[in-house]
């Protein structure tokens, strides 16, 4: 009988498989996922998601602000949706006021450490974001 736990003993088992099958997995982080996932661009998440097949409906810098309080309300754990949305809200025309003051409303239900980490991972995807106009 083994001494660890069963949790150790599968994460163990699935890192040593992703090894076998590509040594490059080894390294792999959600962050660096993250760089191969491209910020949509404006037009395109206005087509998707916004009001080009629904007139009347919300736009796409709303439906990621609202995606982003969920996030955040869900205690910020999912760390690269939340800079990935904030990336691509930035990209929809979300202010960098915007998008705090909705993760500021969120901590009113996510709780303050829940609004902290969401502020954190936030402000670093907007750091990141140098090829944007700082003002905006």
């Amino acid at each position: 009988m083994t001494d660890q736990n069963p949790f150790a003993q599968m994460m163990k088992m699935g890192q040593d498989w992703a090894r076998k099958m590509n040594p490059a997995l080894e390294s792999f982080t959600p962050k660096g996922f993250e760089q191969l996932w491209p910020t949509m661009p404006k037009e395109m998440m206005e087509a998707f998601m916004g009001r080009t097949l629904n007139p009347e409906g919300l736009t796409a810098k709303t439906r990621l602000l609202l995606t982003l309080t969920g996030l955040t309300i869900l205690g910020a754990q999912a760390e690269s949706q939340l800079r990935l949305t904030v990336r691509h809200a930035r990209e929809a025309g979300a202010t960098k006021q915007e998008i705090a003051e909705t993760i500021a409303q969120a901590g009113m239900f996510g709780g303050v450490p829940a609004m902290t980490k969401a502020m954190e991972l936030a402000t670093e995807a907007m750091d990141e974001d140098t090829g944007k106009d700082t003002a905006r």
